[in-house]
């Protein structure tokens, strides 16, 4: 095993160096190749402990680390090969997305050497068990990551997204290091095992919310989601996929780990998780539902995707409250399929959204239309991946929500009052999720692939190159693994679900459910088959007839200008206006004055701010800037002042030193 690790080390250092010699059309492919080799290697550590064999083993890092102990077992595999599989698609999709940009060669060398560095900072996250080695793999993973949304820093707004995420980052970053201090000053010891050990002999539930608000801020849970809508529209399109597909999932990974650990409160901190996931999801489709930035549209949906993984989460930490294994098995198994079939279908709506925006160079889709006509593949795409994320049949959403919805139905069965309430609502809430889901993608869709376009492009959109389109097929063709062999993925997580509580058994719990699932595989497959029967016939009908394409028929009227169309806005305005409180809409309109018979032209500009951020993070923000404000007479520019400072603290240290203040 030790000689892997060497290896990817030396694949990675042998690819860095190669980067900075060859041309720019080929360090896209060199970055490539790292990528992929690195996967294969690391997955062969993954692999075999998939099916339950853990791999132990240990690295000397040097005088300073010493040996640093690596740790996979099937929890780890799992999140280790959604990583590599996420970050294979994202490269080769990443080299035919920046061929049509004109960027220099050393930012295109620093841009593949950081998602070089970017792909092992994750893979590492979920490899060691050792608290101070791990927080520096997370800073490694957040550098790299907040260097890859700022790929454009010569944008004023997407240097500010980059800055935003960063500082973010950092303040996960001091709630985790708070729980390791902690673990620490208790036991004496950074390794993972020690957390277990505090577990046993201290109150649980301090030292848990402190890891789950590290985890969480990373993971986008509310009030704690802010950076996501910024870094994500700022970023190149593979890199949003990649984010949104696996590194919101590190936190996810943290929190399942620390449960690893956890030794009582079970019920009240799966009441906690479970209550707070309701409200992140509603929160962040709702949010997802108006907006009409596309890529901002699609990181609400992320925000709301972990709200649904918290729901499974939430629900098999009272399953072990309650000693139910059937709750357990179903809450945390959906919970962690949920996860891969959240990284599938995202990184396949931000790599075909990144398509459009390719094409069209911009990200409002009110400025779009029509594009199912110029770019057919990529529409069919978005409208796979659309239907997943809906959680509609035949595809792979449907199949862990409804592992998750039957884990909230095994909930309602409890004799206790207040977890039926909280069950009950919970079911109602995922309900309005998925609704809205379905709302936000129609909308999203509609607007940017149906109807003409309502704006004249600066050139006309033409599909993408195969190089973009091909990781796309892949990843549809394993969503479509999950969504015609459920059982064979639930098999595996079983192995995953061992680790979490000793309670599961995987196949005693599998047996419940398998025939359902089995029934949804086959329907699936015979809906899919019925769709493919009428495209083939329609195909024969029409392969030896003329065909022309013409305006798409508007029953009956034909507006006069393409601007008459239904809009994204018009579309989601009536649930604005219900949800008026939450929605807040910013309007810039000067309106008409009394006497003005013949108005002059008026523009109307709106946009939708995110209540949380607006009310609670940016009072706080605009507060510590006017009180730092005060102290900026201490950086003037003077260099005498500078010298002054200097001297100042000389003489300081040298007052304290004379009287033994300082040794």
């Amino acid at each position: 095993m030790i000689e892997l690790v060497y290896a990817s080390g030396f694949v990675t250092l042998l690819a860095i160096i190669v980067l900075f010699f060859i041309t720019s059309n080929y360090k896209g492919y060199a970055a490539g190749f790292a990528v992929f080799t690195n996967a294969l290697l690391i997955s062969v550590f993954a692999f075999p402990a998939l099916s339950g064999q853990v791999v132990d083993f240990s690295v000397f890092a040097g005088n300073f680390l010493g040996d640093i102990s690596i740790h996979i077992d099937a929890l780890s595999a799992w999140f280790i090969l959604i990583i590599n599989f996420t970050s294979v698609t994202g490269v080769f999709y990443g080299i035919g997305y920046l061929k049509a940009y004109r960027n220099p060669s050393p930012k295109l060398t620093l841009h593949w050497t950081l998602f070089i560095l970017f792909h092992l900072s994750m893979v590492l996250v979920c490899m060691l068990k050792n608290g101070f080695a791990f927080l520096l793999a997370w800073e490694l993973m957040s550098l790299t990551s907040m260097l890859l949304v700022i790929f454009d820093h010569h944008n004023p707004q997407t240097l500010k997204a980059g800055i935003n995420y960063l500082v973010q980052m950092h303040i996960s970053v001091v709630f985790l290091t708070i729980g390791f201090i902690w673990v620490y000053s208790t036991s004496g010891s950074f390794g993972f095992d020690a957390i277990r050990s505090f577990f046993q002999s201290n109150n649980n539930i301090w030292l848990f919310l402190i890891f789950f608000a590290g985890f969480g801020l990373k993971a986008g849970f509310i009030p704690l989601h802010s950076w996501l809508p910024h870094a994500h529209p700022a970023a190149p399109s593979h890199v949003s996929g990649v984010m949104s597909g696996v590194i919101v999932k590190m936190g996810i990974y943290g929190i399942f780990r620390i449960i690893t650990f956890l030794n009582a409160d079970y019920i009240i901190l799966g009441e906690i998780i479970l209550s707070l996931s309701v409200l992140t999801g509603i929160y962040g489709i709702l949010n997802a539902s108006v907006h009409r930035d596309f890529k901002k549209m699609l990181a609400y949906c992320t925000i709301e995707n972990i709200g649904i993984i918290g729901i499974g989460i939430g629900t098999g930490l009272i399953g072990i409250g309650n000693s139910s294994p059937a709750m357990c098995f179903l809450g945390f198994g959906g919970a962690l399929l949920h996860v891969l079939n959240h990284s599938l279908f995202k990184s396949l709506l931000f790599f075909s959204a990144g398509s459009v925006y390719q094409q069209s160079h911009t990200r409002d889709m009110e400025q779009l239309g029509g594009l199912i006509k110029t770019m057919p593949k990529t529409a069919a795409i978005f409208l796979v991946g659309s239907i997943a994320i809906g959680g509609l049949p035949p595809f792979n959403g449907f199949v862990s929500e409804f592992v998750i919805y039957m884990g909230l139905l095994d909930g309602i069965n409890s004799n206790n009052l207040s977890q039926l309430l909280l069950f009950v609502l919970s079911l109602a809430g995922l309900s309005v999720i998925g609704g809205l889901s379905v709302l936000t993608f129609t909308k999203t869709f509609g607007t940017i692939f149906l109807g003409q376009p309502r704006t004249i492009l600066d050139h006309k959109p033409h599909e993408v190159s195969n190089l973009m389109l091909v990781p796309q097929y892949i990843i549809i063709a394993l969503m479509l693994s999950v969504a015609f062999m459920p059982q064979f993925y639930l098999q595996i997580i079983g192995k995953a679900l061992v680790v979490l509580s000793p309670m599961v058994d995987s196949q005693t719990n599998l047996s419940g459910i398998g025939g359902t699932i089995s029934a949804i595989s086959l329907y699936s497959l015979l809906f899919l088959s019925f769709v493919g029967v009428i495209l083939f016939v329609r195909f024969k009908v029409l392969k030896n007839k003329a065909q022309r394409i013409d305006a798409t028929w508007g029953c009956g009227y034909v507006a006069p200008n393409s601007r008459q169309q239904y809009t994204g806005k018009s579309f989601s305005k009536p649930l604005g206006k219900i949800i008026n409180f939450l929605l807040i809409e910013n309007k810039h309109y000067e309106e008409l004055k009394p006497g003005e018979i013949f108005p002059e032209k008026r523009s109307y500009v709106s946009h939708y701010l995110d209540f949380i951020e607006h009310n609670l993070i940016e009072p706080i923000t605009q507060r510590l800037v006017y009180s730092a404000n005060y102290f900026s007479f201490i950086q003037n520019g003077r260099i005498q002042s500078y010298v002054l400072y200097g001297i100042v603290f000389i003489l300081a240290m040298f007052i304290l030193t004379l009287f033994n203040i300082v040794g």
